[in-house]
């Protein structure tokens, strides 16, 4: 029988609690967490387990500051002491790579703030040059760039949430 590891409620207030963040203190996030981080990130799911992705690890500052500049809302990037780019690879799962990629950035996500390190899911970028950036093939497709880092200041306060019984539909 299968054991339940975490108590259900705890993890729906860890959920709830989770917050983008765009403000980093300049600390380095130990070599333990980001392996924590990766091989969160490897276990997630994919269509037939096909697990069609990459993981760059980025902490060269100038690369960094690349990425930060050809990204729309994306300046923070440059301030976190790393990111993290989930690549997506088409060739291996032609129909999927997007949807798997997207679990991987939400797994790694959850994995980052159970360490106390914030991230923010990164969507508009410019893909074309940032691919070229970190030199990323034909058939790699960038899902996005997560910056990582320990919060600086005020945590943010929960956005609103549309109620429940306004997104649901029973059938």
């Amino acid at each position: 029988m299968f054991k339940i590891m975490i108590d259900p409620q705890d993890f729906l207030e860890f959920i709830k609690n989770r917050r983008s963040i765009r403000s980093f203190q300049d600390k380095q996030i130990s070599d333990n967490e980001i392996q924590m981080i990766l091989e969160a990130g490897r276990w997630s799911p994919s269509a037939s387990n096909k697990q069609p992705w990459e993981f760059y690890i980025i902490r060269d500052k100038e690369i960094l500051k690349e990425i930060s500049n050809n990204a729309f809302y994306g300046r923070h990037i440059k301030r976190a002491p790393l990111a993290i780019a989930i690549v997506g690879k088409k060739k291996i799962s032609p129909n999927y790579y997007i949807q798997d990629t997207s679990l991987v950035s939400m797994i790694m996500m959850l994995m980052a703030w159970s360490l106390g390190i914030g991230t923010c899911w990164t969507g508009a970028l410019n893909r074309k040059k940032v691919k070229k950036l970190l030199d990323l093939g034909e058939n790699d497709y960038l899902l996005t760039v997560l910056p990582m880092g320990y919060i600086k200041g005020n945590f943010p306060k929960p956005t609103l949430r549309t109620a429940l019984d306004q997104i649901i539909k029973e059938m």
